[in-house]
């Protein structure tokens, strides 16, 4: 009675686990207490061990460990295999001394045993160990069953990715010849690993001739070929891979969005994610991710539309991997209210969704926004990562926000995440662009590594400053480190050669950039040239260089030629700019203004009168200047002749107390940027209200003395204002910093950082 009984129960125990395997382990330990229970009731004491042993690995499968380990303890003979359950569970709970200990117990090993170990080495991201586990199996002498312990397929296949994780080529031929030494070459269980394996260790051709070799591939096979070779950039190969598979599976199809994606080849990867729709291959969260990435790349908005509301009808939506994607999306495609929407009806957010948020806002321009965010994700307890605190870092550099930023940069020191480099070259930025340079000096020598970013954060912190020769010099030290600039890190070269007037440093620079190191100029990187010949009073050269382009200048680089004629008065070329200006974008102010401005100062105010009539007749309107200053954490923001603040009348006795000891020390207005056919005296009273002045006299009453004062302004500053902060820095003995629309001014006792070129 009890060996049937016994054998019923084995049965049940079996489907038990083999449903805690499928991932209803709540299910199958509720059928394996029950079933204990019938043992312990029906059957003499104690049960059969092979009974005991499948109860044990029900317990084991379904999660209840503890319950495993009182039953191994309480078992009087527990034999090999209870001894290998036990252990491949320690294995999978990654509880190391443990699974060693019962290791080193055993009195008896077979493969099974040493494969249990090699897989809880592996598992918890210990390769190493588990590579000397397959070294003590080689060296095994006891013989199991009348046959001696040898390693198995599964065996060979966890010591490939083992080799894979250390990336050691060495080990992993060795590998490679013991399965062929065993005879395990044709199996695909062992193939593609081995085909991954290589491909990670960069050496395509040896997985190419593994699965040339490999008879019967399956579809497992076929797709780690093709990751291998999309991740190695061989994407005609792995397209032909693709082309050649009779059955292909949805990981198959996903794989090519991805690395298609991944390569920069984004339109090809929307074809094939529209072939796969076609096709009615079903469609997950992972390839939803890809596709949305593609067209976050492209800024193709339209699509991502439509596979946004494919998520929807596919009920994918509410998925918190596809809504990250999705905010991810629509920010770069420049639609962050719609990222806002999608982010607002996510029912579930993890870090991924905050970063995707906090990041798009940034990228949009929202920096108030994305520190909003940021404190709310705080509030929802999400423990930010480094990418989130670097994000939320670099949106304050963008706002010129010091006070925000030093509190972020307390937080990173607190929670242990300044050492991340994002993290370290966020707050470089930070300190740089908010005209800190040299705090941004000292966090850089305190990283104990730099990459690009790091070098480019500090060089260009030190371009928005002038300071051509520290630029130049890091620059030059960055190169001996045999660290690589991009693009982004020659704007700041050149840019800082523009603004010191190093005419022929800037041209050799823009020159190496080309053929050292093989950089395609960008529209940026012409107008950075545009400016340097242009601000060094070299008209003719900047039209040659101009005409020379292999494309026409934007706009930028337009109103950058056009505002250096009005300084020079070079009316000629200034006609040329303006008109080529205007038919490059219509819209833009700079042309009327700058053209206006050119006339007003020779007189000709019919001409300013004509100008400004145009710019009614096409509804032009020039951007109001103004300018802001941040105190206890309120942005108070002036503009000219601005009586809206609550302390304008205190403000305005502390401009005429400034204006009456600025002209005792021998300041004189400069009315030439006023475009006003008034009289003189209107003219200097225009200029005394100019928005700087006004957020400048508001630093003078309220930040404490031993502070600097901290301006933006929107435009760039004009000469009168430049000059009158020189004499307001020294006569009040304050520094004052003032961040314009093109670089920082820091006045200090009467001079300017800029050395008045600018």
């Amino acid at each position: 009675m009890s060996r049937p009984l016994c054998n019923h129960y084995a049965a049940l125990l079996s489907s038990s686990s083999a449903a805690a395997a499928a991932a209803s382990g709540r299910d199958g330990a509720r059928v394996s207490g029950a079933v204990h229970g019938l043992v312990l009731r029906t059957l003499p004491h104690p049960p059969p061990t092979y009974l005991l042993n499948h109860l044990l690995a029900a317990y084991a499968r379904s999660g209840r460990l503890p319950l495993a380990r009182r039953l191994f303890d309480a078992m009087p003979d527990p034999n090999l295999f209870t001894r290998n359950a036990l252990l491949s569970a320690l294995a999978r709970a990654r509880l190391l001394p443990d699974m060693e200990r019962l290791f080193a117990s055993m009195p008896e090993r077979d493969a099974v045993s040493y494969n249990a170990l090699i897989a809880g080495f592996s598992g918890a991201g210990a390769p190493a160990r588990a590579a000397r586990a397959y070294q003590a199996l080689l060296r095994e002498e006891a013989v199991v069953d009348g046959a001696r312990v040898r390693p198995s397929r599964i065996t060979m296949s966890g010591m490939v990715m083992a080799a894979s994780a250390l990336g050691d080529r060495a080990l992993g031929r060795q590998v490679h010849c013991q399965i062929l030494r065993l005879g395990f070459g044709a199996y695909a269980f062992t193939g593609s690993p081995l085909v991954d394996m290589y491909a990670k260790m960069g050496l395509i051709g040896d997985a190419k001739r593994v699965f040339d070799e490999m008879e019967g591939k399956n579809v497992v096979m076929y797709n780690t070929m093709i990751t291998g070779l999309l991740r190695c950039k061989m994407v005609e190969e792995a397209r032909g891979v693709f082309e050649a598979m009779v059955d292909r599976d949805s990981i198959t199809w996903t794989t090519m969005v991805t690395g298609l994606t991944q390569n920069g080849l984004q339109s090809e990867a929307l074809d094939v994610f529209r072939r796969m729709s076609a096709e009615g291959v079903g469609i997950d969260q992972y390839t939803f991710g890809s596709i949305l990435t593609a067209c976050g790349a492209l800024a193709a908005s339209e699509e991502g539309k439509q596979i946004h509301a494919y998520t929807i009808r596919t009920l994918y939506d509410d998925n918190i991997f596809v809504g990250s994607a999705l905010v991810d999306m629509y920010s770069k495609c420049r639609s962050i209210r719609s990222a806002e929407a999608v982010f607002r009806r996510m029912t579930c957010k993890n870090i991924i969704s905050w970063t995707a948020m906090i990041v798009g806002y940034g990228q949009n321009g929202c920096g108030e926004e994305a520190v909003r965010v940021f404190s709310e994700m705080q509030r929802d307890g999400i423990k930010p990562d480094d990418f989130t605190l670097g994000s939320v870092i670099s949106s304050c550099a963008n706002l010129a926000s010091l006070e925000e930023g030093a509190q972020f940069h307390c937080m990173a020191l607190v929670s242990g995440l300044r050492p991340y480099i994002t993290v370290s070259n966020a707050l470089v930025t930070l300190y740089g662009k908010c005209g800190s340079i040299e705090d941004a000096h000292r966090l850089f020598d305190e990283m104990p590594f730099h990459d690009q970013v790091s070098w480019t954060a500090l060089v260009s912190g030190y371009a928005q400053f002038g300071k051509a020769k520290e630029t130049m010099d890091l620059f030059e030290k960055m190169l001996l480190k045999g660290v690589k600039p991009d693009g982004v890190t020659f704007i700041g070269v050149l840019s800082a050669c523009s603004r010191s007037g190093l005419v022929e440093k800037g041209r050799s620079y823009f020159h190496s950039m080309q053929k050292d190191h093989g950089i395609v100029p960008l529209d940026d990187h012409y107008t950075c040239m545009i400016d340097l010949y242009s601000r060094s009073g070299r008209l003719k050269e900047a039209e040659e260089f101009i005409r020379q382009m292999p494309r026409c200048p934007d706009a930028i680089g337009w109103a950058t030629l056009l505002s250096a004629c009005r300084l020079r008065g070079d009316m000629d070329i200034g006609k040329w700019a303006a008109e080529n200006l205007l038919k490059t974008d219509p819209q833009n102010p700079a042309s009327y203004v700058l053209l206006c401005s050119m006339h007003a100062s020779k007189g000709e105010w019919s001409e300013v009168a004509q100008l400004r009539c145009g710019m009614r007749d096409r509804q032009v309107k020039k951007e109001p200047g103004c300018s802001w200053i941040k105190y206890k954490n309120k942005v108070h923001i002036f503009s000219a002749d601005d009586q809206s603040h609550p302390f304008s009348g205190t403000i305005y006795e502390k401009l005429q107390w400034l204006n009456s000891k600025m002209l005792e020390e021998g300041y004189k207005p400069d009315v030439s940027s006023v475009l006003h056919d008034v009289a003189d005296a209107e003219k200097v009273h225009m200029l005394s209200n100019h928005s700087e002045k006004l957020a400048i006299a508001f630093g003078l009453i309220f930040v404490p003395e031993e502070m600097p004062i901290r301006v933006v302004k929107n435009l760039r500053v004009c000469v009168d204002c430049h000059n009158a902060t020189k004499f307001i820095s020294k006569i009040t003995g304050r520094d004052i910093l003032v961040r314009d629309a093109v670089r920082f001014h820091k006045f200090s006792n009467g001079i300017c950082s800029c050395g008045d070129f600018w």
